[in-house]
């Protein structure tokens, strides 16, 4: 142990991210971007931005990002929480719900963020088990809980829960706060907000990366009803009183402005992700239904690991985990259909 550490810190395992590598270009199907840029009004944007207004600092509430973001959902400004990226939000999530006298609930195979908060804040955590076809069985959430967190679509698998199943799993559990995060929802599941009304224990995390291809300025928000976002502004304002940036604010505002091209891009990538899904299936690989933008696949004769090491040889990264039940399966985001036929013909090649 570096001994000006403190004893927490050397027992922290943190997330380790999709690879990034510099030594040559690759073709990323491994983090789930979007292959799409931004909406052209957020290049408009840029190209005439004041770049003397960086010298001042945010406004603290994002009153004019907040406000349009309510209108978006058919929501009130005081039910909308923004933060520096989605992984910010959960972060202040898991402090200000999730420090309770019971472990929280989430699935064993979801996004592996989740077992590192609940370690950094020392959050007790139960992991139920999803099905051999990697479903959520929500009945195992039912037990007494500190609260609950899945994601809708659940990553890495891509599978989501219809809107009655959330129904239920928030009706089973009114004492405890259940926070839906739906990072991949617009690419083809339902969104939990219409229930916000009726469930004050229900948070919904979104983000901007995936469908409003914004990764690069990390954007997040959060939606529930007021007594919940009033907690997140609790802890918001004990960390960073400024966490979204005037640049990020107006390119969101921009992109919201332009739903007809929000509406495109996240139709052509579930287009790429259906025919790629055939094709992957005519080359041997069992393809798990998904409602995201990537999907997950295991060979019936290839090592997932040997596959992963070939695919970048070839100049391609798809993400490979070694954890246990999904250790011989490779997650694989949807490009451009270039991109995907690129993955194809390499993949022709190697199982050859």
């Amino acid at each position: 142990m570096n001994r000006y550490w403190s004893k927490q810190i050397e027992d922290l395992d943190p997330y380790v991210p999709g690879e990034q590598p510099r030594d040559q270009q690759y073709i990323k199907l491994n983090t789930n971007e979007n292959p799409y840029p931004p909406s052209p009004s957020v290049a408009d944007l840029l190209r005439n931005f004041e770049v003397a207004r960086l010298r001042k600092y945010p406004d603290p509430e994002s009153t004019d990002l907040v406000h349009a973001m309510a209108a978006y959902q058919g929501l009130n400004a005081s039910q909308v929480f923004v933060g520096n990226g989605s992984d910010e939000v959960l972060a202040h999530a898991f402090q200000a719900f999730f420090r309770q006298d019971y472990p929280i609930l989430f699935p064993d195979i979801s996004y592996s963020f989740y077992p590192v908060y609940c370690k950094l804040y020392q959050i007790e955590y139960q992991q139920p088990a999803l099905d051999a076809q990697f479903c959520i069985n929500i009945r195992d959430y039912a037990s007494t809980n500190g609260g609950i967190i899945i994601p809708n679509p659940n990553a890495p698998t891509g599978i989501a829960l219809e809107s009655g199943a959330l129904r239920e799993l928030l009706a089973d559990n009114p004492e405890s706060v259940v926070i839906i995060d739906e990072a991949y929802v617009d690419f083809g599941a339902e969104s939990a907000c219409p229930l916000i009304a009726e469930f004050p224990n229900l948070l919904v995390v979104q983000t901007f990366s995936k469908s409003r291809s914004m990764a690069g300025l990390r954007l997040g928000a959060a939606f529930g009803q007021e007594n919940l976002i009033a907690a997140l502004q609790r802890v918001k304002n004990s960390f960073n009183s400024y966490p979204v940036n005037i640049l990020t604010s107006a390119c969101a505002l921009a992109s919201l402005a332009d739903e007809d091209y929000f509406q495109q891009c996240r139709e052509q990538v579930i287009a790429s992700r259906e025919r790629l899904s055939i094709e992957l299936q005519q080359l041997g690989f069992e393809v798990f239904p998904s409602s995201s933008n990537f999907v997950l696949v295991r060979h019936h004769r290839a090592a997932a690991a040997k596959l992963y090491d070939d695919l970048r040889s070839a100049g391609i990264l798809v993400r490979h985990f070694k954890k246990a039940r999904i250790n011989n399966c490779l997650r694989i985001s949807i490009g451009s259909d270039r991109e995907c036929d690129a993955l194809i013909s390499a993949l022709h090649k190697i199982l050859a």
